[in-house]
């Protein structure tokens, strides 16, 4: 079977939870017998490693219209002429036409459900893109049964044409920074550390957790630290970080090594996800390999993924978010009960599994 993976999209290093996908699932997916694959990259992408045969779209993909244009017109045709008999686009739109049979993953509704999330023409592009690529695929792949539920109810797809495939988290690939370091670097002084690494949008509901961190009493306050990408909405969080009194509680780092991310896993007192609406949500799976406690929205797919080793909040109540985090940081026991529950958890989840199941979707697309 020859696969051709719609890479068009992914822009190294800016792409988050879609990126790490990718890489991922991609070796994976070239260990299993009688597979074989071709990723269809972009310019940005063209000097990166995905370990099987690659080809280079002559777009870049930070331009959104040059983005479009590389899918819709060059993916497929070149899909085509490599003899792919799967097309599987891998970042929520996809290809409408070509001779391939098409697999999409779509993994939120993002634009539709909190259409503040995505900016300018992009925005605009979801909209369209989205829907068309639901309508047009063979198979639809999502990461959550939630997320399945969105595409049967708000864009009418047909449940039968839609594989659940859930993601997974791996072991960390480097050693953390010594703690004594990460905290002089960030200047985290020996406060518990609160962890909630996230792409600055507003559908991750940061503002919510500043808020929340302001409800803590100064003397039990932890620190915060939000890494993660810069977005043009980063300003509007540090203004409110500063309007709520809580500048000096909140460190937002613009670009991390692996190894400062580890070191941050490592220290930190909790991690918290106060998304309000997530795909699918690597980041509680994060969490729990590394057996740091969680405390999670009780939003759409989150609540499958964390079961019950996460503590769980109302993202629109402040109140219980600010709980949450006292709960976590203040009671040792359920700290550690929730780190072996999370590890037990983040253990049913597998990348190898993940890719099985994706090859199970391209031979029902077949």
């Amino acid at each position: 079977m020859h696969v051709a993976l719609n890479l068009v999209f992914l822009v190294p290093g800016e792409t988050g939870g879609m990126e790490t996908y990718a890489r991922e699932l991609i070796p994976r997916l070239a260990a299993i017998d009688g597979v074989r694959l071709t990723a269809l990259v972009n310019r940005e992408a063209a000097d990166e490693d995905f370990g099987c045969d690659r080809l280079v779209v002559p777009v870049r993909a930070r331009n959104r219209i040059d983005w479009v244009r590389g899918e819709q017109q060059h993916v497929w045709r070149m899909a085509d002429r490599a003899g792919a008999d799967v097309l599987h686009s891998l970042g929520s739109t996809a290809p409408l036409l070509g001779g391939a049979r098409r697999v999409t993953t779509i993994h939120d509704l993002n634009y539709k459900l909190v259409p503040e999330t995505h900016f300018g023409l992009r925005g605009l592009g979801m909209r369209a893109l989205v829907p068309a690529a639901a309508r047009r695929s063979h198979r639809i792949i999502v990461d959550a049964a939630s997320t399945k539920r969105d595409l049967v109810e708000h864009l009418g797809t047909v449940g039968d044409k839609i594989d659940v495939v859930p993601l997974a988290a791996g072991p960390p690939q480097v050693a953390p920074v010594p703690e004594e370091a990460l905290r002089a670097g960030l200047r985290l002084g020996t406060r518990p550390v609160v962890l909630s690494a996230s792409a600055k949008r507003p559908h991750k509901n940061i503002a919510g957790l500043l808020e929340a961190l302001a409800r803590i009493p100064i003397d039990r306050r932890p620190v915060l630290v939000v890494p993660g990408y810069p977005t043009p909405y980063e300003a509007e969080l540090r203004a409110m970080a500063a309007g709520l009194g809580v500048r000096d509680d909140v460190v937002f780092p613009e670009w991390l090594e692996a190894a400062d991310l580890e070191g941050l896993y490592a220290l930190a007192a909790c991690v918290v996800v106060p998304s309000l609406y997530e795909g699918f949500g690597l980041p509680v799976l994060e969490a729990m390999v590394r057996g740091v406690p969680v405390a999670c929205s009780d939003r759409s797919s989150l609540p499958e993924v964390a079961g019950d080793a996460a503590l769980l909040f109302d993202p629109e109540d402040v109140v219980a978010i600010a709980s949450a985090i006292e709960r976590l940081v203040g009671d040792r026991e359920l700290a550690d009960r929730l780190a072996r529950a999370g590890r037990e958890r983040a253990a049913s989840f597998s990348w190898d599994r993940t890719a099985t199941q994706t090859v199970e979707s391209y031979r029902r697309a077949l």
